[in-house]
């Protein structure tokens, strides 16, 4: 395994459009939504156990779940969790941890990814993080990962790539385009033309290539963060971390950085990929019965004339439904959801009026 080889999983969301069953004070990707008997979290961390040594392993997160993150991770050391005083979007976090990984190595390679997407083929998920991290440390690029469509999804971001390779096996490819959530006639015409990928938000480059970047694109943020070359991996890190916050403005890494540099690449890949943000989600990868219904855990609920729909209750709740169809029942923390799947987009905007109404008491 090289011993350059670094991941650093962005693990500070909150996971609203999971409401009820994920909240703030625990939010999804510390839930095991199949109940397989791993969290979300503790799923990505072991893939990256395959490609990084564990002591190369970093999980940036908010500094409320800290103490989430040593539970459930607890071969983790200290200087291994980056805590972030407030949310600041993508950007910031980047350039945090990779700057703090160039302190302990400069010639860090870093594959950077959520902490709450699901993969069904290992393997495969390992062989291209591999062949991409090979190819940024002989490359002063940035690539991305680019999931292989099968739908017109509204829901993704959508990366445009060209002939033009980085390598000659011609698998990694420059990249022409980024375009945010399509409506759907722009999308099926993303999926026609065959030359767009779904924008899987994982990301690897060297720690000079994204130093690099982010000097010329966010200087503002290069220079908040260089500023901490003295701090980073010692016990004056975290107080230096709380000011530079303060001063970063709210931007993601796709559109401080990605849509602008000139150095972008993407390697097409296929491993079963989920980036599980919605219920539907979880519904397209659970398992279903003969019509559809799709209950975790199913130990006590009963099902009549009924199907297509997505349940997820507490254990011990018997739950009966009858005549119910392609709807979603989700309870959890003294809260019951039931919502068409149709317009499961909406839970975002429900979690913001009952916020409005009753405070923080259910979110």
């Amino acid at each position: 395994m090289n011993k350059n080889n670094y991941a650093l999983i962005m693990a500070g969301g909150v996971g609203s459009r999971f409401w009820p069953v994920s909240r703030t004070e625990f939010p999804k990707q510390f839930i095991d939504f199949f109940g397989v008997g791993k969290t979300l979290i503790q799923s990505t961390y072991d893939r990256f156990l395959q490609i990084c040594p564990a002591e190369n392993i970093f999980i940036v997160t908010n500094e409320l779940y800290v103490d989430l993150i040593k539970e459930q991770l607890p071969a983790l050391s200290e200087n291994q969790i980056l805590a972030e005083p407030i949310m600041r979007n993508t950007a910031p976090c980047i350039a945090y941890g990779s700057m703090k990984i160039a302190e302990l190595n400069p010639d860090a390679v870093i594959v950077v990814a959520p902490s709450d997407h699901t993969i069904a083929n290992q393997k495969e998920f390992v062989r291209a993080i591999e062949q991409s991290m090979e190819a940024a440390a002989q490359n002063k690029c940035l690539i991305t990962l680019g999931i292989k469509p099968n739908r017109p999804d509204i829901g993704y971001g959508y990366i445009q790539y060209i002939d033009e390779v980085l390598q000659s096996d011609g698998s990694i490819h420059k990249v022409k385009t980024f375009t945010e959530k399509p409506n759907l006639e722009l999308a099926q015409s993303f999926i026609q033309s065959g030359d767009f990928l779904w924008n899987a938000g994982i990301f690897i480059w060297s720690a000079k290539a994204i130093a690099s970047a982010f000097e010329k694109h966010l200087p503002d943020m290069y220079d908040i963060f260089r500023q901490g070359t003295p701090f980073y991996n010692t016990t004056n890190e975290i107080t230096f971390i709380a000011n530079a916050y303060l001063q970063c403005t709210n931007i993601s890494i796709d559109f401080g950085i990605m849509e602008k540099a000139d150095n972008v690449y993407v390697l097409p890949a296929d491993f079963g990929w989920s980036d599980l943000g919605t219920w539907a989600s979880i519904y397209e990868m659970a398992e279903k019965d003969y019509v559809g219904n799709a209950v975790i855990p199913s130990k006590q609920v009963m099902m009549f004339d009924s199907s297509n729909c997505m349940v997820n209750v507490p254990e011990e709740k018997l739950v009966i439904l009858q005549g119910l169809h392609n709807y979603i029942v989700v309870e959890a923390n003294n809260t019951l959801l039931i919502c068409p799947r149709s317009e499961e987009q909406n839970v975002k905007n429900i979690v913001a009026d009952v916020k409005a109404k009753f405070a923080n008491k259910f979110i």
